[in-house]
């Protein structure tokens, strides 16, 4: 049962409370594909997509989402927006609420951000990625697919590869994927793995070659290059040469090996055009769950502001 007036991220989750996301969302996903393509859900609600940071997919799958559910947008931007004229960050948020908003879909370049939100709104708030921290619904669109496809994350060696220490889909992916019983390994660069991540319950690794054929499922993080500010490795060549995914790497895996890639990927880095478009990736697959995942978070968090003295 979700009793949760906020998402802000997996850590805090249970396993039941993750799983029941996941269970939502398949009921969703089984809707949509026998055409029952919008549903009266959520009519009548108001969401705030609010976005301080550039997003193509997320913010276009959160908005299609509440459409999908028959709820109405708000969809803000901060580049035209009165912050450009000093207004605050929870000032805004505000004066979305009183427009009638009563969940607020928040993505921030600082950590933390929803957090400091959710303590001020009465709306419900939803985590659409907070700086370097977490980034939930793509760890569980994640965790979907792979769900789907093996039925379960039990027993799973799910490697994550590449910029660790700046990815917020490897921290929300961590704790999700371990409180789902799945074994996980983080790989890259040692100057891209957090210190201590260890303690998180993972395992590291800095070189794909030796964790490559063990992994059930294997998820290529983008290079965060917007968020470096340093040089991390000494070139671009070298990483694709060591941490890229490509054909001959693919060979040296298990033959069911699953591919994800959280986007927009930049091919040729983090993984070659046939390794994208080949039969072992999921990539648009994921696409395709994140509408249904950010649907059922949705879904869940209205539920719970209507039943009243939510958490």
């Amino acid at each position: 049962m979700w009793t949760r007036k906020h998402l802000l991220g997996l850590e805090d989750l249970t396993a039941e409370e993750i799983t029941a996301i996941l269970d939502q969302a398949a009921v969703f996903k089984s809707e949509s594909l026998s055409g029952d393509s919008k549903l009266d859900l959520l009519a009548g609600t108001v969401v705030a997509n609010l976005f301080f940071e550039p997003s193509t997919r997320t913010r276009t799958s959160f908005s299609l989402a509440a459409k999908r559910l028959s709820a109405d947008t708000i969809d803000f931007t901060a580049a035209s927006s009165s912050l450009s004229k000093g207004e605050t960050f929870i000032d805004t948020a505000l004066n979305l609420q009183a427009m009638g908003a009563s969940l607020v879909v928040v993505r921030h370049k600082t950590p933390g951000a929803p957090h400091l939100l959710a303590r001020r709104v009465d709306a419900g708030v939803l985590n659409a990625g907070d700086g370097t921290h977490e980034h939930p619904t793509q760890a569980l669109l994640d965790i979907f697919t792979i769900r789907e496809k093996r039925g379960t994350l039990e027993g799973l060696t799910v490697t994550l590869v590449g910029d660790i220490l700046h990815s917020r889909v490897a921290r929300s992916n961590i704790w999700g994927l371990k409180k789902l019983g799945a074994r996980v390994v983080v790989c890259g660069p040692s100057t891209l793995i957090p210190p201590r991540i260890e303690e998180l319950g993972v395992e590291v690794s800095h070189r794909l070659d030796d964790v490559i054929a063990e992994a059930d499922c294997v998820n290529l993080l983008r290079i965060q290059f917007e968020r470096q500010r340093g040089a991390f490795f000494p070139s671009i060549r070298e990483y694709t040469q060591f941490f890229g995914m490509n054909a001959e790497r693919l060979r040296n895996a298990k033959p069911d090996v699953m591919i994800l890639a959280p986007g927009p990927i930049n091919r040729g880095v983090e993984l070659t055009p046939e390794v994208a478009d080949g039969p072992h990736s999921v990539i648009l697959e994921q696409v395709t769950n994140g509408l249904a995942i950010r649907m059922a978070c949705l879904f869940l968090l209205q539920q719970r502001q209507e039943a009243g003295d939510p958490q």
